[in-house]
């Protein structure tokens, strides 16, 4: 039964983090002002508005950020984590998985922004047309990142600010959204 319930909960997991991604996606791509004409960018936008238009008549944009997608995407982890503690048959404290819901989507930021950034800088390490609307989209959504230590930490030929902003992303990781998560966990079980 055991196996069932990972394979439930790793389905679970998916399609509650493609959604997140989406609409991280979203944010991120409104935050950084991405070309709206690229595909991609169409893309995430028709998918996206029809949930998104009636909350944002109520919860408006703060400076460029999307709170409508931001709170979509919390209310996503809060039910992606309540539909996996009923798996295992567990009553969380509400708090607790408050809490736990915020930690996920800090921790799932933090490894979105990671893994855009190694793939946008693996992707430019190749000859691939720059015009390309994955290459566009992804580069205009990590340079704002990039920014504060661009042309700072060149050596001969190569760029090490991606690597030094993973870097930091990964310690925000384990310092930062860990213990949050470790709390979150504490509180929604109880202990």
């Amino acid at each position: 039964m055991s196996y069932l319930l990972n394979a439930l909960s790793m389905l679970i997991d998916l399609a509650f983090d493609a959604v997140v991604t989406l609409l991280l996606l979203r944010v991120a791509a409104e935050a950084c002002r991405a070309d709206f004409h690229n595909p991609l960018s169409q893309f995430v936008y028709r998918t996206t508005n029809p949930v998104l238009a009636p909350i944002r008549r109520v919860l408006p944009n703060w400076r460029r950020i999307n709170l409508a997608a931001l709170l979509l995407a919390w209310l996503a982890m809060l039910l992606k984590r309540l539909l996996l503690f009923a798996l295992l048959g567990a009553v969380p404290h509400p708090f607790g998985l408050i809490v736990l819901a915020l930690a996920e989507l800090l921790d799932f930021v933090l490894l979105f922004y990671l893994v855009l950034i190694f793939g946008w800088s693996l992707l430019s390490m190749f000859a691939v047309d720059r015009r390309h609307p994955l290459l566009q989209l992804a580069g205009s959504i990590v340079a704002p990142l990039l920014r504060p230590l661009h042309g700072r930490l060149i050596v001969g030929q190569m760029d090490f600010a991606p690597m030094a902003v993973m870097i930091a992303l990964l310690l925000a990781r384990l310092l930062v959204a860990a213990p949050l998560l470790d709390l979150g966990a504490r509180l929604a079980l109880g202990t």
